[in-house]
């Protein structure tokens, strides 16, 4: 680990822990829907901590595990429906954004899918896991070592 996150940082990690918060308490998003945008950004930004983090959390809220096992694969897994589908693909646009931006097909199928403060939400939840991911990457953050079952 290059560095203790919350101690060397505990202002504005402790503002980030707080827009969470602000979401959860909003509850305008699904949990199932905040907590696979969460894994799949983890996954595609490599974060070890995080992906423990909201893994954990998916599955306490009952979310079977064949569904987490087939996340990284959604687009060919029968398990995922078509608001998770879109969800995970505004995800991975926001994620992977390119000099583009997000693309219109993409915002497109999302719109109808979600309302507009849902999408609101979703973006914010985007937005900050991908903050989350770069400082813990940055910092070679590591999970505690648990069993998960």
């Amino acid at each position: 680990m290059r560095f203790r996150i919350p101690r060397v940082m505990g202002a504005a990690y402790q503002a980030l822990e707080q827009v969470e918060q602000t979401l959860r308490q909003e509850d305008t998003l699904a949990h199932e829907i905040r907590e696979l945008a969460k894994i799949r950004a983890s996954q595609i930004n490599r974060c070890a901590v995080c992906l423990d983090v909201h893994i954990r959390e998916i599955l306490s809220i009952g979310v079977r595990p064949e569904k987490i096992f087939q996340l990284e694969v959604w687009r060919e897994s029968p398990y995922f429906d078509e608001r998770e589908r879109a969800a995970l693909e505004l995800t991975e646009a926001v994620t992977r954004m390119g000099e583009d931006g997000v693309p219109d097909d993409v915002w497109a199928v999302a719109e109808k899918q979600f309302s507009e403060v849902e999408l609101g939400n979703l973006v914010m939840t985007i937005s900050l896991i991908n903050a989350f991911n770069r400082v813990s990457v940055t910092a070679k953050a590591q999970p505690r070592v648990r069993q998960y079952f």
